[in-house]
């Protein structure tokens, strides 16, 4: 099969590996890939945001090279492979005549390149869906047993990549009904059962931390028309830049002849759909839709071979997509083509250095920014970071993981934007000030649980059972901490605080005892009902601000 490629397809390839090289060594890290790099200094079957698979790539990576290209050598490779693949999806015969069409046509989809060399959960995501459907059209071909366990290999594989990928495989199912009778399907289904069984034991020993909070816990807004549906749309545009009109026409005018074709219209068509009703729910995110990018490169492709004139149009405009997006990736990287804009990528080292210089190499503790705590570690060197989230911001790796314990009872720098009696600030090239103080004996226990019995509220009740979980090998004193009731809007957004003194259903009692559960009876006070959705029970400790100590309560 490999063999059949023309070797001007590996010249294309070769120049889009090494493109994405470059990329990798001269752009500094994004936040989120600082993040992920984080996730793989502790290697384990899942994390509070995504599943592991992110993570992964950047151990092998490193493996491999330091900096950024420690980070981001296996997304060159699996990016490359993907193109391969894509290719190898594509059956009409007249496509080696025009390998030059198919890279304008991937070059210029904007997160597709982008995906090239960054390291995000939809770097493997976009791979393994184009390996899924490779194999997919393969078994339908020739349903064997071989091929169905490779089918289910790359349904894991998906899984492990992000959650969305059930997306992939629902619209794919749907698009077949049949395979509900076939053996070698259900067959792909136990295999990826079996491989993702290690993440789903994660979930169960982390309490299904990640479905919790992606599915009940994670604050929203009231909908706009604007920011949500519109700006979906918006996506939509984004994703192909100038060559849009003609992608989304090539997709309206393609029909399913087949079960493969059938396939990929359901899983655009099923994509768009599922974010469209999302959109009158929450912001939907560009890269949530970016899968339609592997689907869309086989449809447009084969459309634009068989209408020339499309295909003329398409070159032309793409050629104009490549250009902007290789100026915008220079950009990336020299910060001053993009005049006043200052992206992720820009000064990364430059305030990391800075904090640096004021703090020496004590540990840092950023107060609600799971971003700037892993990026300051990457560029300084692996000075111990922790991010320590309040009830102002939300729960993230840092809260579930053990970094807590990497800055107890050490001499730290703090910085949060609630301080006001700093020592130093510090202002980066965006304007943004981080403000910051010493903490000689740091100690917070962001961990503590706190549950009440009844599964509502109301505001003004009393006698309310609390329980609080101590998760630590060691007491805790109650004089050292004091209790809260965050406020939540309807869409658990914290609208204030108010203090509250738990009683201890045990009298005189000194300590929270370690690994242990004590009782409390509690009062909710009064507030703005009208605006108040939810509350949550709340714990500051040290006179820092108050965590998240609960989930969200709801009010009657």
């Amino acid at each position: 099969m490999f063999e059949k490629i023309p070797r001007q397809f590996y010249y294309f390839l070769t120049a889009f590996f090494v493109l994405n090289l470059i990329q990798s060594v001269f752009t500094e890290l994004i936040f989120d890939e600082a993040y992920y790099w984080y996730f793989s200094q502790h290697m384990a079957w899942g994390y509070f945001d995504h599943p592991p698979m992110v993570a992964l790539l950047v151990k092998i990576s490193s493996l491999f090279f330091n900096g950024e290209l420690g980070v981001r050598f296996m997304s060159c490779i699996i990016s490359s492979l993907n193109l391969l693949v894509l290719w190898l999806l594509i059956d009409r015969k007249e496509k080696n005549r025009y390998i030059p069409h198919f890279f304008v046509l991937v070059f210029s989809m904007t997160l597709l390149n982008a995906y090239g060399f960054f390291t995000l959960p939809d770097t493997p995501l976009l791979f393994f869906t184009s390996c899924f459907l490779l194999t997919y059209k393969h078994f339908l071909k020739d349903p064997k047993y071989s091929t169905a366990i490779l089918l289910g290999i790359f349904m894991a594989a998906l899984m492990y990549s992000k959650y969305h990928a059930v997306l992939v495989i629902v619209f794919v199912l749907l698009s077949n009904l049949n395979l509900v009778k076939s053996k070698y399907a259900w067959l792909s289904v136990l295999v990826a059962l079996l491989c993702y069984a290690p993440h789903f034991y994660w979930l169960y020993e982390n309490d299904f931390v990640s479905i919790k909070y992606h599915l009940y816990e994670r604050p929203n807004d009231a909908y706009q028309f604007e920011k949500y549906t519109l700006g979906f749309f918006v996506n939509l545009i984004a994703l192909f830049g100038l060559t849009f009109p003609l992608i989304y026409y090539a997709l309206l005018k393609t029909k399913g002849k087949d079960l493969f074709n059938r396939a990929l219209l359901f899983l655009t068509y099923g994509v768009i759909l599922f974010f469209f009703i999302s959109s009158f729910n929450r912001r939907v995110q560009t890269q949530w839709i970016i899968i339609i990018c592997i689907p869309l490169v086989v449809i447009v492709y084969n459309f634009m071979l068989e209408h020339k004139q499309v295909l003329k149009w398409m070159v032309r405009l793409g050629i104009i997509n490549a250009f902007l997006i290789l100026y915008l990736r220079a950009g990336l990287i020299y910060q001053p083509l993009l005049f006043d804009f200052h992206y992720e990528s820009h000064g990364n080292k430059t305030w990391v250095d800075g904090i640096r210089e004021e703090v020496g190499e004590i540990p840092v503790v950023f107060e609600n920014s799971y971003r700037n705590a892993p990026m300051y570690e990457f560029y300084s060197g692996g000075i111990p970071t922790f991010s320590l989230n309040n009830v102002m911001y939300r729960k993230n790796q840092y809260s579930i993981d053990t970094s807590e314990e990497r800055v107890r009872g050490k001499k730290v720098a703090y910085l949060s934007k609630y301080i006001n009696d700093n020592t130093f600030s510090y202002t980066k090239p965006d304007g943004w000030v981080y403000k910051g103080k010493y903490i000689s004996d740091f100690d917070s226990y962001r961990k503590l649980e706190c549950t009440l019995k009844e599964e509502t509220v109301s505001l003004d009740g009393s006698d309310y059972h609390l329980q609080v979980f101590n998760p630590y090998n060691f007491d805790i004193e109650l004089s050292k901490l004091k209790f809260s009731v965050a406020y939540l809007s309807p869409y658990k957004n914290t609208l204030g605080l108010k203090r509250i003194a738990p009683k201890p259903v045990e009298e005189n009692l000194p300590f929270l005892t370690k690994k242990d559960t004590t009782h409390f009876l509690v009062e909710i006070p009064q507030y703005d009902t009208e605006k108040v959705g939810y509350i949550r029970i709340v714990i500051s400790e040290n006179g820092l601000y108050p965590g998240l100590n609960s989930k969200p309560i709801p009010v009657n």
